[in-house]
């Protein structure tokens, strides 16, 4: 199994090169005419990608969540499986160079760096924790997708304002369907987070006692958690939308990414164990 499984580490930055290629060239070209066999593509490398996160986790017998490398592969499928998600709901296929691209990263760096972890913390093999920090992944992913298209709205808000109509305005959907892929892209990621909250609380006081809810990972969720709630129900009952909805989804973003930077390098926080 080990063999195979090396084979598909180095496959997988080889099939989202090719998936995001084919994006790109049906952007640069304008016709979406590999609409259906770009889509078929990246279905393809999510299936190959599912397969070997399994067969880790079977092989090593913990979740691939041990090291920064194998949270990093986690990662880049759950950005690649957040945008195929918002692709079927919305069937708007012109703007996944700029999300696979993501993926792309994430699962070369995590091809070329990461280790094989056969003995790690006894709290590291529990499967409610990788199911966990899997939707969790999910959620943020999909925020982070919610961040990019707020910010291609802007871009492109800018050059309507602007009068000047260069790529981005010829190859975009127009602002109404930009907001719109957005707004489901932040319902996809309040779902997840929802979920990984609430297996957190399950999960959390049979692992750690003795933990707080003052952590500051928790409470950085609780805030994006809120702040994305809040936007999705004001968007629902018709207060907030457009460029105002935007900015509160990209708000919700940036304190993600803050909450993310004091766990790991500021704060000491259960959720650097490994």
């Amino acid at each position: 199994m080990k063999p195979f499984i090396d084979t598909l580490n180095v496959l997988l930055p080889i099939l989202y090169i090719i998936t995001f290629i084919i994006y790109s060239y049906d952007f640069g070209r304008g016709n979406n005419k590999y609409a259906n066999s770009k889509r078929l593509f990246l279905f393809i490398t999510l299936l190959v990608h599912l397969s070997y996160l399994l067969l880790r986790t079977m092989k090593f017998e913990h979740p691939p969540i041990t090291n920064v490398f194998e949270i990093f592969t986690v990662i880049a499928f759950a950005i690649a499986f957040s945008y195929f998600i918002l692709e079927l709901l919305t069937d708007i296929r012109g703007t996944g160079p700029f999300i696979i691209i993501f993926s792309v990263l994430f699962q070369t760096i995590s091809s070329i760096f990461i280790t094989d972890e056969f003995f790690v913390k006894e709290v590291l093999k529990n499967n409610l924790l990788g199911f966990h920090v899997f939707t969790a992944l999910i959620g943020y992913s999909a925020i982070t997708i919610s961040a990019v298209y707020g910010f291609l709205y802007l871009m492109l808000y800018k050059e309507i304002k602007t009068n000047r109509f260069g790529l981005i305005y010829e190859r975009m959907p127009n602002l109404e369907v930009l907001e719109q892929l957005s707004f489901y892209s932040a319902v996809i990621g309040f779902a997840m987070l929802t979920i990984a909250i609430i297996i957190g609380l399950i999960w959390l006081p049979q692992a750690f006692p003795k933990f707080s809810f003052i952590d500051p990972k928790i409470i950085g969720t609780a805030l994006v958690w809120i702040l994305y709630g809040v936007g999705i129900l004001s968007k629902v009952l018709g207060k907030w939308q457009g460029k105002k909805l935007v900015a509160i989804l990209i708000g919700g973003f940036l304190i993600a990414i803050l909450s993310t930077m004091v766990t790991n390098f500021i704060s000491q926080s259960f959720h650097s164990f490994y």
